[in-house]
């Protein structure tokens, strides 16, 4: 399980037009589920989420978790994070999850995410065609994958 946390000011959700999720301060979270992926990921990932450190303090450090700083998460499903792009100019999608795997996941993700932070968690809808937006509050942005732990 792969993710690209980005902290932000604000970030919002359009399908077809129409506003799904928005936040404010906290973390753009884009979800990325691939074949192998597990409970186990699921529940490291958000662990990590919730102790993550990417928020200034009083003296402008980066000390402070979501919680500190009251902030939502906004969760975003996103395959193309596992895209290889070894041989050629196409993305390869294999290592993706079929929807029958990656869909359980994905709301596992969600459930988890909400009871360990006990913040709002907004998220887009899996396999939409979605717009987001986001101002990107530092920049700020981390690349955060389940299979690298050690």
């Amino acid at each position: 399980m792969r993710i690209v946390v980005q902290r932000v000011s604000k970030a919002s959700v359009c399908i077809d037009g129409v506003s799904k999720a928005a936040i404010g301060k906290g973390m753009l979270i884009l979800l990325g589920i691939e074949t192998s992926d597990e409970q186990s990921d699921v529940d490291w990932l958000c662990e990590k989420l919730v102790r993550l450190r990417i928020f200034e303090d009083e003296n402008g450090l980066m000390n402070n978790d979501i919680s500190q700083i009251e902030g939502d998460f906004l969760v975003v499903s996103q395959f193309t994070l596992h895209a290889s792009t070894k041989k050629g100019n196409r993305p390869s999608f294999i290592r993706a999850a079929r929807p029958e795997t990656a869909i359980p996941l994905y709301e596992s993700f969600l459930e988890t995410l909400k009871r360990v932070s006990g913040r709002n968690v907004l998220n887009g809808e899996f396999g939409a065609d979605m717009k987001v937006t986001l101002t990107n509050d530092g920049p700020v942005t981390i690349l955060i994958d389940s299979k690298n732990r050690e």
